[in-house]
């Protein structure tokens, strides 16, 4: 059966974030095409919900909805009352929450971690929120462990993320963890999204948008895209550009939000996991063809990324059979 993601409407939710979870989990497609995902969006009761813009949404389900959830959803609000204000439920909504089952993977986007912080599922656990909430966040909730620089959070059953676009990213993540990188990149794919931004990449706070008329990395980017497997050297990165290492560098984590190096490590992490998803390639091929070099250094780096090596992630999540296919002083490489 599908995996049942419920999605808890509360009044002065943000259309955009309830939208998220339904266009990133319905697009998840296993190799015949079925879909891996049941979304379901309930209210407080069913019925219109006043959202922030200047319509309402109609919701066919109440809170018991919530009791057939293998995965809760509770989006931002802008209108929590007393969950923002002091950190407590509304007998309403403990009522809703009290739903739950136990075990039930929860995720939140935005603000709507006060509601899982109120209800007490943050307590002790890592968490992020919006960045300009995160002061708010802590004070109301010094039980939780605030992470406000980072794009989203996972804590196994509990997770969270920063706002608006880094909902996507929390929803990307979650598919890739379910169902593996082919499934979450064929979803970004159809979204028109990035595959993947790393949980740990900095919200983009106060960071200004680079002029139109600066030079971008976009270049660079693609041509170590096609050199994962060789060495790559930051000079060389910055020569596709026609800029300083140090400028280059500058540009770069602010296009990207992360550094040239943690950028590629990612890149090839990804292209590792694809590998052990599609093909029966040996893993010293796999770990050449990814950037890795040996076999050894790609278990290394999969299960810092990860928390499992590469035979486990290919046990996991094979999708499918068969195999594809300077002078001077060395420079150090990027990784």
């Amino acid at each position: 059966m599908a995996h049942r993601v419920v999605v808890l409407a509360l009044a002065g939710l943000l259309p955009f974030e309830l939208g998220i979870p339904h266009r990133i989990f319905d697009r998840a497609r296993d190799a015949e095409g079925r879909k891996l995902y049941e979304i379901l969006t309930c209210g407080l009761a069913a019925g219109p919900v006043p959202t922030e813009a200047d319509f309402a949404v109609h919701v066919e389900h109440g809170p018991e909805a919530l009791a057939s959830a293998d995965t809760v959803v509770v989006p931002a609000s802008y209108e929590l009352g007393p969950v923002y204000e002091e950190g407590r439920l509304t007998d309403e909504l403990a009522a809703a929450l009290a739903h739950v089952r136990p075990g039930t993977r929860l995720v939140s986007i935005c603000t709507g971690g006060y509601v899982l912080a109120a209800a007490g599922f943050l307590d002790g656990r890592r968490a992020t929120t919006h960045w300009a909430s995160a002061e708010h966040f802590q004070r109301l909730f010094p039980a939780v462990r605030v992470d406000p620089d980072v794009l989203y959070t996972d804590d196994g059953d509990v997770l969270t993320s920063a706002g608006v676009a880094a909902g996507i990213d929390l929803c990307l993540h979650i598919v890739r963890r379910d169902h593996g990188a082919t499934v979450a990149n064929e979803v970004a794919r159809r979204t028109v999204v990035p595959p993947h931004r790393d949980g740990g990449q900095a919200q983009f706070i106060e960071r200004p948008v680079p002029q139109p008329e600066r030079a971008s990395t976009s270049a660079a980017r693609a041509w170590a895209l096609d050199r994962l497997h060789e060495p790559l050297r930051l000079s060389d990165m910055a020569r596709q550009e026609a800029m300083s290492v140090r400028t280059f560098t500058r540009r770069f984590r602010e296009e990207a939000g992360v550094s040239p190096g943690r950028w590629i490590l990612l890149q090839r992490v990804e292209r590792a996991r694809r590998l052990l998803e599609s093909t029966d390639l040996p893993m010293e091929r796999v770990a050449r063809e990814a950037g890795f070099g040996t076999a050894q250094s790609l278990r290394k780096h999969l299960l810092a990324a990860l928390g499992v090596g590469p035979t486990a992630y290919r046990r996991t999540f094979r999708a499918s059979a068969g195999a594809g296919p300077r002078g001077g002083e060395p420079e150090p490489a990027i990784t």
